[in-house]
């Protein structure tokens, strides 16, 4: 963990995570063509992942690894913000022969730590990860987003008893708890109750967060540290389409483009929420 996370910042977190808001609006707004909710939900924890806990510089260093690969653009505004990415690459999102497609491309963008596709697929990736730090006697950690919809998906639930089976401390899924799969709700589609109980049934340490409150989801990351002998999960309650208003709990916006004026309204309210107007 870099050593800035031991002297933060709320407000500087809140503010730059705000920025990456308005990166992802312009990105996906620019190429027509992203999901929007997703990665408005996300953003908080992976602006602190970005900011306070992978030091993308190490050659031996924590990994990120974004199973729900759809949110990308909330991973390459924080790269962006990191200075991995250029400013004049981030108008190319999803474009042809741009390295910043829909889902990311290890080959082509090595910091984001993964290839992801088809949902339910990172969280293998990142036990077999977390595995081979273990054997090599490596100190680092493996962190795996996951969206709560891909919870259904049954690949999820193999991964979870391997990772308890090996009592892999050094693996911390977080799983964004925004409530809807693409535009449905979750639980209308198969219910995932009693959450908490089913992922400690099957050997995890789990806590709950306010996934927006940098706070908790500092005290969360910090407290993990300290536990061993079981993976870790954190549960990340979120709201979609979290800092525009007509965005939010609305499943319309998993992945539909702005028009011109809804471009904006939102981004004149995220322009408010960080007091750049």
């Amino acid at each position: 963990m870099k050593d800035i996370a031991n002297n933060i910042n709320y407000d500087q977190l809140r503010m730059t995570a705000n920025k990456n808001r308005i990166k992802i609006l312009d990105m996906i707004q620019d190429g027509k063509s992203g999901h929007l909710g997703g990665a408005l939900s996300a953003v908080d924890v992976i602006t602190y992942l970005g900011e306070c806990v992978i030091d993308y510089d190490k050659k031996e260093r924590d990994n990120f690894i974004l199973s729900k690969g759809h949110a990308v653009a909330a991973l390459y505004a924080e790269l962006h913000e990191l200075g991995y990415i250029q400013d004049k690459e981030l108008s190319t999102f999803r474009k042809i022969n741009s390295r910043l497609q829909g889902h990311t491309n290890l080959l082509v963008l090595p910091y984001t730590d993964y290839t992801s596709g088809l949902l339910g697929q990172g969280l293998s990736y990142g036990v077999g990860m977390a595995l081979a730090k273990k054997l090599k006697k490596s100190h680092n950690t493996v962190y795996v987003m996951l969206g709560d919809g891909e919870m259904h998906e049954g690949q999820i639930w193999e991964a979870l008893m391997e990772a308890s089976h090996y009592r892999l401390d050094n693996l911390v899924l977080i799983i964004d708890r925004n409530g809807f799969c693409s535009h449905q709700p979750v639980e209308n589609v198969i219910s995932i109750e009693p959450l908490i109980d089913r992922l400690g049934s099957f050997g995890w340490n789990v806590k709950e967060i306010d996934g927006h409150s940098m706070e908790q989801i500092h005290s969360c990351f910090m407290s993990l540290q300290s536990q061993y002998g079981k993976p870790k999960c954190i549960i990340s309650h979120t709201v979609k389409g979290k800092g525009v208003s007509f965005m939010e709990n609305n499943g319309k916006w998993h992945r539909n483009i702005p028009t011109e004026e809804e471009y904006l309204q939102a981004k004149e309210e995220l322009k408010k929420r960080g007091g750049l107007l």
